[in-house]
């Protein structure tokens, strides 16, 4: 196995959907997650959006993808598409 293949598998990736891509090479990608109330015990849905970097442009909104930690690209972005997961639906 090669350096950069161990690198790879250490990175954390994150699966969301992309609700906004408006900036150029930029998308947004919501990551939801269910967790379970430390008091309560019920199950809550948590949310957090993460700047993604697209280089072609080839996501669009709705896209579900795969997102992978980077080295920093800019202020809030740190985060690099690595795949598509589901196409947005036509209807």
């Amino acid at each position: 196995m090669s350096q950069a293949e161990a690198a790879v598998k250490n990175t954390r990736t994150l699966v969301g959907q992309v609700v906004s891509d408006k900036r150029a090479k930029t998308i947004t990608v919501l990551v939801e997650r269910r967790v379970t109330h430390e008091l309560y015990g019920k199950i809550v849905a948590r949310s957090r959006k993460y700047h993604a970097h697209d280089e072609k442009g080839e996501y669009k909104l709705g896209d579900v993808v795969e997102i992978a930690e980077s080295r920093p690209i800019s202020k809030t972005k740190n985060w690099v598409v690595t795949r598509l997961v589901k196409k947005a639906g036509l209807a």
